[in-house]
């Protein structure tokens, strides 16, 4: 059998036996292919397999436009965008046509009154499945000549036609998106008024542009995006148009640690270099993923707004310059990742968060470190003994012998620009850091030891067992007592 995109003309086409499927059967065809050979539909989407995926492919096996639900960074639009993998690779289009007339059941004038005068010597072309999608960002300024179509004068003018006349129409992005995945962002900002000329594309599959009703049957796969904040902030999907979208699916965050760190990890642009250079030990990238969902549940957070999966992402990509911009200056052709390189990721978390009117009184940047902190908090009791409030009388805290060591021992910095080589030899020096690692984590790889000595360091000051002060190149540590005394 000859590759059928080599067709031509309407004749060949018929004598090859091909057959004409509408957009919605063609994306259920190739899905239940894909679902019998157990083959993945959407790929590189993570947490969704037994939530929104199995929706979604019920929603194409039941031939219907979809709503996508979510709040802001959920990979809606990625959804949207793989659906283009369900199509077939090429589809026959009538040569010339504006709205990609199928030629078993062209719509327009144009590919109608072309079939009627060369019938089988049509010529036609083919259409590859990625130019089969297209996308409007719903804004308060699109029109209905923007999506639907209007009069063109200019038209009118070189093909001497009166404005009686249909064909001085200039289609607008839905007609020319004719057997396409049609995807508008944000459908809330989209007025009111645009919103109502969308009823009759859906349900009846005519058009009115400018007193004209054309009787348009548009063969379309609608998928649409929307923000529940939406519904009450900025503007509302009115009811007759969700009463046409045939199944609305609420996305989610990343429900699991690890499902966040395999996104952030997926999608970070980090270069070669960078990750060659930089060591990240697993519990830095814990604890970058942590500090996301410090922020879902932050009291100084809106949680309508939401926090993108994308705040996750620049923030490692921050991370990773961070360590590299350090490791630049002192001349280390390689080096491991600190705990206070998480301070230069505050520009990634200050730009991706909405406050509410408490966080807006503490200031962004605060926000972000007290998110950082939170973090640590959190995470401490899965790597080191729980420190509670009230500890019993007699009993000594496993601590407490670094405690003392800080109490005796003044003036430990933890500088920013110091090499890699001087930032081991300050953690070493401090020896009942190494007792607890030896104790809690014998099996640490040694690159990954300092971080956790670090981190360890942080996790008391956090629990009130130390004091942590911010100088103008680094931290300083003291015990609480000193601590006091010296803002005292």
């Amino acid at each position: 059998m000859m590759n059928i995109a080599n067709l031509t003309t309407l004749g060949a086409l018929k004598a090859e036996g091909y057959q004409s499927l509408s957009i919605k059967d063609e994306l259920r065809k190739n899905l239940i292919k894909k679902l019998q050979n157990k083959e993945e539909t959407f790929e590189g989407i993570h947490g969704y397999e037994n939530t929104v995926i199995p929706e979604l492919e019920r929603a194409i096996l039941s031939r219907h436009n979809i709503n996508l639900l979510g709040l802001r960074g959920q990979a809606k639009t990625r959804l949207a965008r793989q659906m283009i993998n369900l199509l077939d690779e090429y589809i026959p289009v009538v040569a010339g046509s504006e709205i990609n007339d199928d030629p078993f059941n062209p719509i327009s004038r144009f590919a109608t009154t072309l079939i009627e005068e060369k019938g089988d010597e049509t010529p036609i072309t083919w259409l590859h499945r990625t130019d089969r999608f297209a996308e409007k960002l719903a804004t308060p300024d699109v029109t209905v000549a923007d999506i639907i179509g209007d009069v063109d004068p200019i038209k009118a003018a070189n093909l001497k036609l009166s404005y009686a006349d249909d064909r001085v129409i200039h289609f607008g992005m839905i007609p020319r998106a004719n057997r396409c995945i049609f995807v508008i962002n944000e459908l809330p900002d989209l007025q009111a008024r645009i919103q109502v000329a969308l009823f009759n594309i859906l349900q009846e599959g005519d058009i009115q542009i400018r007193g004209f009703k054309l009787r348009l049957p548009l063969d379309m796969q609608f998928v649409f995006t929307a923000n529940p904040e939406d519904y009450t902030n900025r503007g509302s999907i009115v009811t007759p148009l969700k009463d046409r979208i045939g199944s609305q699916i609420l996305t989610h965050y990343p429900e699991t640690i690890a499902i966040a760190k395999t996104i952030t990890q997926q999608e970070a642009g980090s270069d070669k270099r960078q990750k060659e250079l930089v060591h990240v030990p697993e519990l830095a990238k814990d604890l970058l993923e942590q500090i996301g969902f410090e922020a879902r549940e932050s009291e100084y957070i809106d949680p309508k707004s939401g926090v993108s999966a994308r705040m996750s992402i620049t923030a490692y990509e921050n991370l990773l310059s961070t360590a590299e911009y350090r490791a630049l200056g002192s001349g280390d052709e390689r080096t491991l990742l600190r705990v206070s390189d998480f301070m230069g990721i505050v520009p990634a978390i200050t730009g991706k968060v909405e406050l509410v009117y408490e966080g807006e009184q503490e200031g962004a940047d605060a926000v972000a470190q007290t998110l950082i902190s939170n973090a640590i908090k959190t995470l401490f009791p899965d790597y080191f003994p729980k420190i509670e409030k009230l500890e019993k009388e007699g009993e000594e805290s496993p601590y407490q012998q670094l405690i003392d060591w800080f109490f005796e021992e003044s003036g430990f910095e933890l500088l920013d620009d110091v090499s890699d080589q001087e930032y081991k030899a300050k953690l070493d020096a401090v020896i009942p850091l190494k007792q607890l690692l030896q104790k809690y984590h014998p099996d640490v790889a040694q690159n990954d030891s300092y971080f956790l000595k670090e981190f360890l360091l942080w996790g008391l000051v956090e629990y009130k067992k130390l004091s942590k002060y911010r100088l103008s190149e680094g931290f300083r540590f003291k015990d609480v007592y000193g601590g006091y005394i010296s803002g005292l």
